[in-house]
């Protein structure tokens, strides 16, 4: 998860993490230690992240030059414009390359002052930095949020309708419109984070989720009180499994749960919101240049 960029976090945590990694491989630094490829220790996404980004021509509007520049990208202008290409591209490996290196130095550094650190001190650290993202433990889908499909009401003696598909409104604090975004299976919520950010846009513990389900073979449907969430993935099936998991573990708790004294009245539920419970920011990150074991 690391690698793939679902942990957010600091450059500087990305590169202890990466040394504890190191440190837990091959002991104490070395410089006859065997050292894996960078993109087997630091996020690849985070270096690419660096390089400037293309730049696009605008379109021609005229039709004569847009005939002239197909004729002429079949001859010598065509040649050019490969060249330039392949010059750019030779560019940004080269950018990519000096990028790289910089961050393995930077690694290296924070690698030499963990001397004497065993290996399952290294794997304990690595595991509780990465702790302090209250998402820990979730596990994390590429989802775009398409829709929410809002409950209408109940009518008199009448089973509940529902309204047409909308786009997301007021009802949702995630915004308006399709996005892209994480959906998080936890053991005690389901989580919507926004890529790259450590805080959910919003939260649903297992007690206010009332179905879920495929629509077809890409859209996942979450029900959660008076909404129904549509999820655009590849990945249905698999979530549907995973819920049907913590559901079914969060039943057994439930059933093991000693039962109340029939004379004490049930104590009111408090509302179920953010993490259940809430978690605060993600704060007591290292600061740069020291690690705290």
């Amino acid at each position: 998860m690391v690698l793939r960029g679902y942990v957010p976090t600091s450059e500087e945590t990305l590169q202890t993490l990466a040394a504890l990694r190191l440190q837990s491989l091959n002991s104490d630094f070395s410089t006859h230690a065997p050292f894996p490829r960078l993109e087997e220790l630091f996020p690849p996404h985070v270096l690419h992240a660096r390089l400037p980004a293309p730049r696009h021509r605008p379109p021609t509007k005229c039709r004569g030059a847009r005939l002239r520049a197909g004729l002429l990208a079949g001859g010598l202008w065509g040649q050019a414009l490969a060249k330039q290409r392949a010059e750019r591209d030779q560019r940004l490996r080269g950018r990519l390359r000096e990028e790289g290196a910089s961050t393995m130095a930077a690694i290296v550094e924070k690698w030499k002052l963990l001397q004497g650190m065993g290996r399952p001190e290294a794997m304990a650290a690595y595991v509780a930095l990465v702790r302090e993202w209250p998402g820990f433990g979730s596990t994390l889908f590429d989802v775009d949020l398409r829709a929410v499909r809002p409950w209408q009401g109940r009518g008199s003696g009448q089973p509940w309708q529902r309204a047409a598909l909308t786009p997301l409104s007021l009802q949702s604090p995630v915004g308006a419109g399709s996005q892209r975004l994480w959906l998080g299976i936890g053991a005690k919520a389901v989580s919507l984070y926004k890529p790259g950010e450590p805080e959910p846009l919003d939260s649903f513990c297992y007690g206010r989720i009332s179905s879920f389900g495929a629509s077809d073979s890409s859209t996942f449907r979450l029900s959660v009180e008076d909404r129904d969430l549509l999820f655009e993935t590849s990945q249905v099936d698999e979530i549907a499994q995973l819920l049907n998991t913590y559901l079914a573990s969060a039943g057994a708790r439930r059933l093991s749960r000693p039962q109340e004294p029939a004379a004490s009245p049930p104590a009111p539920a408090a509302p179920c919101q953010g993490l259940c419970p809430t978690a605060g920011p993600w704060q007591h990150q290292p600061p740069v240049g020291s690690f705290h074991s």
